[in-house]
């Protein structure tokens, strides 16, 4: 997988306005993304190369999480968010409220890598029962110990390692492993920042998380990746791009959102990059360690873009988990 620079926040600023300013300089048009540090591999590589192709304008993208992402998109203080999970109702809420309207685009499917340290020589897998038995709210305090989730593993501490809570990873988790979002225990080392989680467990014998299946591609020199078993009778099945593509892999396979403000398109640097983020989402989601999707669904995604077609697929109260390649394509 080619490794992308991080793009930098600032770039030289235009030179002289077009004819007819009156002197001063004309600020460089830019286009602002914020949100899913999962999704922001994606949009990173897309941005990258859009900047090449058009010197002119400049890409910012923070790294804020999907809740604390779309603070700011329903805000209008970005033009793109970048989201691990649908926008919730009280998002969608306060974007109305705020007279935001988005255009929910899907643009990669993922798969959640639950990883322990290289060290571990115990864990060769994991059923979604223990995890939930490591995870839910009434393990803080409890479940301290690898030999609590399994009498046969080594009387070792247990450290956890997970996405914030304003995290979309972080939330699909928990409804996918807890059945509640954003119900968890308390007691584990969080960040925004996955590279940070991944430093983390790669330096502690007793870890173990989760986070985008990119991010366990890109140091698996330093990751074990634990293979799941959800109880269906098939036994652990790891991520990878059959088994995610295939739908074996549940219930930690889930799909990936760009959002955009409907107003926004308006500019022009705005709908070109839009226009060649979903032109070239295939292959530079595959490039950073995501699933594409189909050529049909991307297809139908540049369709709802180009009708502006606003609102969520995901409102009332439908759950994402689950939710196979094939369901996208049906709702579109």
């Amino acid at each position: 997988m080619i490794q992308r620079m991080i793009i930098a926040a600032a770039f030289v600023a235009a030179l002289a306005g077009a004819a007819g300013c009156k002197g001063g300089k004309q600020k460089q048009a830019v286009v602002r993304l914020d949100g899913s540090s999962t999704v922001f591999l994606i949009s990173q590589a897309v941005a990258e190369d859009f900047e090449k192709q058009n010197s002119q304008w400049k890409v910012t993208i923070g790294v804020s999480g999907t809740g604390g992402g779309f603070k700011k998109f329903c805000a209008g203080e970005t033009d793109v968010q970048n989201a691990s999970r649908p926008i919730k109702k009280s998002e969608a809420e306060a974007c109305a409220a705020a007279g935001i309207e988005y255009i929910e685009l899907p643009v990669a499917f993922d798969g959640l890598a639950v990883v322990v340290n290289p060290r571990n020589t115990w864990a060769e897998h994991i059923t979604t029962a223990e995890l939930k038995k490591i995870w839910e709210p009434a393990a803080q305090g409890k479940v301290m110990r690898w030999s609590h989730v399994r009498p046969d593993w080594p009387d070792k501490e247990i450290h956890l390692y997970g996405p914030g809570v304003d995290s979309g990873t972080y939330d699909y988790f928990t409804e996918a492993i807890v059945h509640k979002a954003a119900a968890s225990r308390g007691d584990f080392t969080s960040s925004e920042d996955d590279n940070v989680l991944v430093q983390g467990i790669a330096s502690d014998e007793g870890a173990i998380g989760f986070f985008g299946l990119a991010y366990f591609e890109e140091n698996r020199d330093k990751l074990k990746l634990l293979p799941v078993d959800d109880g269906s009778g098939k036994g652990p099945v790891a991520p990878s791009v059959e088994t995610v593509m295939k739908s074996e892999y549940q219930p930690l396979s889930r799909p990936l959102f760009i959002y955009v403000n409907k107003a926004s398109l308006d500019r022009p640097e705005v709908k070109a990059f839009m226009n060649f983020y979903i032109a070239h989402a295939m292959a530079l989601s595959a490039e950073v360690g995501y699933i594409p999707l189909p050529d049909a669904a991307y297809r139908l995604t540049a369709e709802r873009l180009n009708r502006k077609t606003t609102g969520s697929l995901f409102l009332g109260g439908k759950s994402l988990v689950g939710v196979r390649i094939q369901d996208l394509l049906a709702n579109k």
